[in-house]
């Protein structure tokens, strides 16, 4: 089982997108996929059309149960979707109470890491999508994954968030072993602006290799399908914001793990 994380410190850039059009995709290729909502704002729950305030089943129950999980207890908080091979372990808004208690001696780091192993058979892939703050919900999604996509509007003010994204790996590196093998993913890419595109061209000259060759596009599609909640290659599979994450997800299953430094952090988990 293969484990994502989408984060980033900056909202509005896309995480909640890229997760489910990744997913979905996986999904429909016939991978066994789980999408997990760490937001409390349960922007990827609302998609699919449970609501973070009333939803009994959730990944709070994970925290809350966190000294008794078993696959049993795990296993309860997934729904299914109307897709096939596509689940959801959806947020509830009271993961927002987390967020004001430090992480502890008692392992409260490591909820998610540890509940997804009891249920490592079940998924060929998960997907986290994760709330734009540093705290113990981001890093339970940091400690969890094997690889962190970090989607990055093409603009100025998206090029300060990840750059507090960076140095929060850097933190994370010394506190584990080895650090996070991540990729930068440009998004909500507009060709016709300067902005955007000498955002890019930044983006790539300070990140290098970090940085995946293509970028996401703006789309209204993809409005459009979350308006629906249907996943976007379903409701316009020809769409260029489509084809883009077809791209970026074959390059992310095909692309070798990094094992050397770069940024400050070291690659692989």
């Amino acid at each position: 089982m293969q484990v994502w994380t989408v984060a980033n410190q900056k909202g509005g850039v896309g995480k909640t997108t890229t997760s489910v059009a990744l997913g979905s995709l996986a999904a429909g290729g016939g991978s066994r996929v789980l999408l997990l909502d760490l937001d409390p704002h349960g922007s990827m729950s609302c998609y699919f059309r449970q609501n973070p305030d009333t939803v009994t089943r959730s990944c709070f129950n994970l925290f809350r149960d966190r000294q008794a999980l078993d696959p049993a207890v795990v296993s309860r908080q997934v729904i299914e979707t109307a897709y096939d091979n596509l689940h959801l372990l959806p947020a509830s808004t009271a993961l927002a109470t987390l967020e004001r208690k430090a992480i502890g001696p008692d392992g409260a780091g490591l909820v998610v890491a540890g509940a997804l192993a009891h249920i490592a058979d079940m998924y060929d892939l998960v997907i986290i999508d994760t709330p734009p703050l540093l705290g113990v919900l981001m890093i339970n999604a940091l400690a969890a994954c094997q690889r962190l996509v970090i989607p990055v509007q093409t603009e100025f003010l998206a090029l300060k968030g990840l750059e507090r994204m960076v140095h929060t790996l850097e933190m994370m590196s010394r506190s584990r072993r080895g650090g996070i093998d991540y990729t930068i993913v440009p998004t909500l890419f507009d060709r016709r602006t300067q902005a955007s595109v000498g955002s890019l061209r930044s983006i790539r000259n300070t990140y290098g290799e970090r940085v995946w060759p293509g970028r996401i596009p703006i789309d209204t599609k993809f409005r459009d399908a979350s308006k629906a909640g249907v996943p976007p290659h379903i409701l316009a599979p020809q769409s260029r914001g489509v084809r883009a994450y077809q791209s970026l997800r074959k390059w992310l299953s095909q692309a070798p793990r990094d094992l050397s430094p770069a940024c400050g952090v070291g690659g692989g988990a």
